[in-house]
């Protein structure tokens, strides 16, 4: 079966676009990164792209103000001169119209800092804490107009240690951010992560024992 043609967008440094980029390289991956496009110039994960040999593109958001669907009609026709059939998001800071979704509908996915459907938006580490859950983690979801709220494809999960800061909590979700992100991509870009009644299921199981269980009582 022939590689999916994906796209990566960025605005920054694009730590998750290089977990992608390097799960990519397997030999029976299904997906090859094609393009790496940017919403701003200069955007560290631009470089990083550029030296894995990967085509590099920017579209600057800025110059189009509040007319957003002006810029993203700008960013579609882009994705198609590339043949682009898959879309990842990868810490792309734009909030996209209805309509920019519409044209990607089933085939673009986005990585959340946080379990969703609880602590959609920003600042999901600090809200965490504040709440005081005991379990924290990422999700890889299809992206819907409503922000952080389509069917989700993957989640993974970490224990929230007394001691934890906002950053030393990030710092353990990003490194599930970088396991579960790419494992979603091999699932859609396969074919075997598929939408149905608003909700993605597929043929992959769970962890070995299913269970992350935090505080733990030795």
């Amino acid at each position: 079966m022939a590689k999916r043609r994906v796209a990566i967008l960025i605005s920054g440094r694009g730590s998750n676009m290089t977990a992608l980029i390097e799960a990519a390289k397997a030999q029976d991956f299904p997906a090859e990164i094609v393009l790496v496009l940017s919403n701003i110039a200069g955007a560290a994960g631009l470089a990083k792209a550029s030296e894995a040999g990967i085509e590099t593109a920017t579209i600057e958001s800025k110059p189009f103000g509040k007319d957003r669907e002006a810029f993203e009609r700008k960013l579609q026709d882009t994705l198609v001169a590339h043949n682009i059939e898959l879309v990842c998001l990868a810490g792309f800071l734009r909030l996209l119209t209805p309509w920019f979704v519409r044209q990607w509908d089933g085939r673009m996915i986005n990585i959340h800092p946080a379990l969703l459907p609880s602590y959609k938006g920003l600042h999901t580490h600090e809200r965490a804490l504040a709440d005081g859950v005991k379990i924290h983690g990422a999700t890889v979801h299809f992206v819907v107009p409503e922000m952080d709220s389509g069917p989700i494809v993957m989640q993974g999960a970490v224990a929230v240690l007394d001691n934890d800061t906002p950053d030393t909590l990030a710092a353990r979700v990003l490194g599930v951010e970088h396991r579960i992100y790419p494992d979603s991509l091999r699932l859609v870009a396969s074919g075997n992560a598929r939408l149905a009644n608003g909700r993605c299921v597929t043929d992959a199981k769970g962890s070995p024992d299913d269970a992350l269980i935090s505080p733990e009582v030795i």
